[in-house]
């Protein structure tokens, strides 16, 4: 079988060198390579062209139109029997490929995704972050944990499809805000077949500050009611997690200094839910200062996620009232 990586990128040259080298030690060979710049001013051409001769390698550049559209430009222009999606700021292990060959040639599917892990070399802060988003102690297990409850929805990190699908669902509908998962949806919903092939990991090195990191997931909470605009019945109870969890704790801390008792107890559950962070933290990474560091990452991303949430929440439902005003 034959292969077409798709990389879309916006302003990341090194990350797309970094990702280059870890796709020329590949183990299985029968693949190709598109990277679509996506009218970036600081462009990877060079960086690209560095790889040409090493790798089966295409080079396009076309106006800013988003992830989503970019990928749908390399679905279109992609020679391969099945398309790869990977994010630019991902590291790929050598026998990725090979995993995922031998999996569809035991299981056929359409449709696939992997987890994300933490590379050796990454920053303790990157470490932190990756616990953050994988951990089942906050909303990360969905992204690549090996037990889940329903079915699995693959994001764009790390995600291959068949040719099938794409010519059937003509690809990513949006171009941002929840793209991904409303593309999966809509797999689905056609009848295909979504896995988690838990060997086809991927190293995703994400934000690299706090503050970074809050705006990303601010915006990834804002994305799960924007695809509730496409796919209603999508909005879950389990989505207001976040949210209900950030309004308890500040709740919570302000009437336990008024007394009440209550919420002084709520607080404890706060303070165990700390120590479990920590110590599961400190168990996958060996480390006190990314145990340390997992704390304020999980916290945040809980906290950003929620505000997201309830903020694009809010504008939904004033678009409502809108419209109802207005008929």
């Amino acid at each position: 079988m034959y292969y077409s990586i798709i990389i879309p990128v916006y302003n990341r040259p090194e990350e797309v060198c970094e990702l280059l080298i870890s796709l020329t030690i590949q183990t299985y060979r029968q693949f190709e390579i598109l990277v679509i710049e996506d009218g970036s001013e600081i462009t990877c051409k060079d960086a690209v062209e560095s790889f040409s001769n090493i790798i089966s390698l295409r080079y396009f550049f076309k106006e800013n139109s988003g992830q989503g559209f970019s990928r749908n430009y390399g679905f279109e222009h992609a020679k391969g029997d099945y398309f790869i999606v990977f994010d630019s700021d991902c590291i790929v292990p050598p026998h990725y490929l090979e995993t995922v060959n031998q999996y569809l040639t035991d299981n056929p599917v359409d449709c696939w995704g992997g987890p994300d892990r933490a590379h050796p070399s990454f920053s303790p802060f990157q470490k932190a972050i990756n616990f953050s988003m994988t951990s089942v102690l906050t909303t990360g297990g969905i992204r690549g944990g090996k037990k889940r409850i329903g079915k699995f929805y693959p994001r764009s990190f790390n995600m291959g499809i068949s040719r099938e699908v794409y010519n059937k669902t003509g690809g990513y509908k949006i171009t941002r805000m929840g793209e991904d998962l409303e593309f999966s949806i809509r797999i689905i919903r056609d009848g295909f077949k979504t896995v988690l092939i838990d060997d086809a990991y991927v190293y995703h090195k994400r934000r690299t500050d706090l503050s970074q990191f809050f705006r990303q997931l601010h915006f990834f909470g804002r994305a799960r009611v924007n695809i509730s605009r496409f796919h209603p019945d999508e909005i879950k109870a389990v989505h207001l997690f976040p949210s209900l969890f950030l309004a308890v704790f500040i709740i919570s801390l302000i009437l336990s200094f008024a007394g009440f008792v209550f919420f002084k107890a709520l607080i404890s559950f706060y303070i165990i839910y700390t120590i479990l962070l920590f110590f599961a933290a400190l168990y996958r990474e060996k480390s006190l200062t990314v145990a340390i560091l997992s704390i304020a990452t999980s916290f945040t991303q809980l906290s950003a996620y929620g505000i997201g949430f309830i903020s694009e929440y809010l504008v939904e439902l004033k678009k409502e009232k809108q419209k109802i005003q207005n008929s």
